[in-house]
């Protein structure tokens, strides 16, 4: 799983987090919270936002096990969806701290969608939710036909 941080809340959502929300290549927020869930939903959740509301980075563990959305500072202080976690992180991957503007915030990951590429400077963690739980639904349904 992907780690990072120094306070971890297990499970839940934040309030709403339009504010960092913007164009990629706007200046992300000097830190940014990371949500992370087992791959296979966040795959699923990844393809939802994409088709409609947009989707912020997103980072890879190694394994590919776990995707981590990166959201706005604060969202783990309130953050309590059963299944995933939210850790806070450092200056999102953007240059600060030790790691380059072009290297994820947190070691041993990859970008699935890269800053560059991304709709916003972070997903918002209300849109994510949903999005999570509309790709929960989407897998137990596909596994009830097997």
């Amino acid at each position: 799983m992907l780690e990072a941080g120094v306070d971890s809340v297990d499970n839940g959502v934040a309030g709403t987090a339009s504010e960092s929300s913007g164009a990629a290549g706007t200046a992300a927020p000097d830190d940014l919270d990371l949500v992370t869930v087992p791959a296979r939903q966040g795959l699923e959740a990844v393809d939802i936002l994409r088709l409609r509301d947009g989707v912020g980075p997103v980072l890879h563990d190694g394994a590919c096990d776990t995707l981590g959305f990166l959201v706005p500072p604060g969202t783990a202080a309130g953050w309590d969806l059963p299944g995933s976690a939210c850790t806070q992180t450092y200056a999102g991957g953007r240059g600060r701290g030790p790691r380059g503007a072009d290297e994820p915030p947190v070691a041993g990951t990859g970008w699935l969608v890269p800053p560059d590429g991304a709709f916003a400077a972070a997903t918002d963690p209300g849109v994510l939710r949903a999005a999570l739980g509309e790709a929960a639904r989407t897998i137990e349904a596909v596994d009830r036909c097997r």
